[in-house]
């Protein structure tokens, strides 16, 4: 949601809120039009509602919008919001009050003792009821918040589901291209003679494959046990296709237990990593490392690559600005990707959160 959105709602507020005072001054100016001393009186009354309406109200406002919202409400931490919420409104009206007695009624500091029983009950009264009018302010700085976020998070949420549909449609036109099945069902053809177990074995990594990708991404999350052996199927389908054994290490390192992660995160680095390794025969030509931790998980990936060969690795991959603006979307600055490119080793290191 754009920003003017946002800022013409509390433009609209304020914009309300001193209408309201304007009105009260023009009644108080009408009732008191014969007096003699008129024009201080005026003065002294807007002096009035500037102290314990105006200030507060603002001070409120922009503590509850910027800070009480963000910080508990937002977070659903409902409890603290209230008694963080009452103590900025009762905070503010007492700070009104002093300003007001010392600053402006008389110019001078007031003896309390000289003001005595009514004094008091005058300072309870006048602090009420600037406490009231600043919980008001700030239920509406909170109501104008929320519905400002509410409608943020429905165009991320609109934006979320535009990209995982590009990044879907990219991913399934890439791995589910007629090249990559052609091939590896005319490698699991050719097996068929060889080794009729070890072929359908990999028939069947290839049906998951596709079950994979066509079904169980639907969701917004998915266990991390799937992601895994998805990304092993994916690997043994790749492997086939030369007769070194030592082409590619995989490791996973931690509990997976019912961790949750958005689906098909991890895929479209690795699957860069097959494309662009042009030299097969090499030990451990591709690495891939995944790290369980207690709070997120790691992929470590890198690739070794030829500079003198016609495929060249990219700086950016296969659709990897599609791959950060999906991450970007799904974990909004709790993420981190690191890539590194040497010339003859590719390199990525991503940290997501879990759910």
């Amino acid at each position: 949601m754009k920003k003017s959105f946002a800022l013409l709602l509390n433009l609209g507020f304020w914009v309300c809120y001193f209408s309201l005072i304007g009105i009260l001054l023009t009644l108080y100016n009408k009732s008191i039009s014969h007096a003699a001393d008129h024009i201080y009186k005026v003065i002294n009354a807007f002096k009035s509602l500037f102290i314990f309406a105006i200030l507060p109200s603002a001070i409120t406002y922009v503590l509850y919008y910027f800070v009480l919202f963000r910080k508990y409400l937002q977070h659903r931490k409902y409890l603290r919001s209230m008694l963080f919420g009452l103590v900025i409104a009762i905070g503010v009206a007492v700070l009104s009050y002093i300003l007001h007695r010392y600053l402006i009624e008389t110019g001078r500091i007031l003896d309390m003792d000289e003001a005595g029983r009514k004094g008091r009950s005058t300072a309870i009264i006048v602090i009420t009821a600037t406490t009231v009018i600043n919980l008001i302010t700030g239920m509406l700085a909170l109501s104008i918040k929320g519905f400002v976020t509410w409608l943020s998070e429905i165009r991320l949420k609109e934006l979320l589901k535009e990209k995982n549909y590009e990044m879907e449609m990219a991913l399934v036109k890439s791995q589910l291209d007629p090249h990559l099945l052609f091939n590896t069902i005319n490698n699991i053809d050719a097996l068929i003679l060889k080794d009729a177990v070890k072929a359908s074995n990999y028939l069947n990594k290839l049906s998951g494959i596709m079950r994979f990708i066509l079904y169980e991404t639907k969701t917004d999350l998915i266990l991390l046990h799937k992601e895994v052996e998805y990304l092993e199927k994916y690997i043994a389908l790749q492997k086939i296709r030369t007769a070194n054994q030592h082409y590619v290490k995989f490791s996973v390192t931690g509990v997976m237990g019912n961790k949750l992660i958005a689906p098909m995160v991890f895929i479209p680095f690795i699957e860069n990593a097959f494309k662009h390794t042009n030299n097969k025969k090499i030990e451990n030509a591709i690495t891939i490392d995944i790290i369980v931790n207690d709070d997120n998980i790691r992929l470590v990936c890198a690739n070794k690559f030829e500079t003198g060969a016609k495929i060249q690795q990219p700086d950016s991959g296969l659709g990897n600005e599609l791959i950060k603006k999906r991450l970007e979307l799904l974990y909004k600055g709790r993420h981190s990707l690191s890539v590194n490119n040497n010339g003859e080793l590719y390199k990525i290191d991503l940290m997501i959160p879990y759910g």
